[in-house]
């Protein structure tokens, strides 16, 4: 996330406009995976910001890798979200309004690791059967809350 943090070095915690992308990657028998956020002690799908002369859909792959280790195949578009429901302040007080393209895939590879510098846990679950909390932002993308 360095583009975004170069310019929370010039505005501070103001509200940013962020283009980003999640991923809901799924294993071989459906469940998705999902990480424990360590700024929010939240549940959430792999997702990041969008950084320069980078597509979404290398936004979903790069987070996915860093956040989880593992790798998909193709993805499918679910969805775009946008607007007062994706506006967010950060623990920390940053605030962004997020653009968040979504999308869907199958793992094809790597193995999952548990903890990294935003993360504490990562695992699969059931899309019936999710952990709490969720963060809003992923709570509103798979569950419409």
């Amino acid at each position: 996330m360095g583009y975004v943090l170069d310019l929370r070095r010039q505005v501070g915690h103001q509200p940013l406009v962020v283009a980003g992308a999640a991923l809901m990657a799924q294993n071989s028998i459906g469940k998705i995976v999902l990480i424990y956020r360590t700024d929010n002690h939240c549940w959430g799908l792999p997702a990041g910001s969008t950084e320069p002369g980078e597509t979404v859909q290398q936004t979903a792959r790069r987070e996915l890798k860093e956040e989880t280790g593992l790798t998909v195949g193709e993805l499918t578009l679910i969805d775009v979200y946008s607007g007062p429901k994706m506006h967010y302040q950060y623990p920390n007080g940053d605030i962004i309004d997020s653009v968040t393209t979504l999308y869907r895939a199958n793992t094809t590879g790597g193995e999952l690791i548990q903890a990294t510098d935003e993360t504490s846990t990562a695992a699969f679950f059931a899309l019936d059967a999710l952990p709490t909390p969720l963060t809003p932002l992923t709570k509103w993308m798979l569950c419409g809350e």
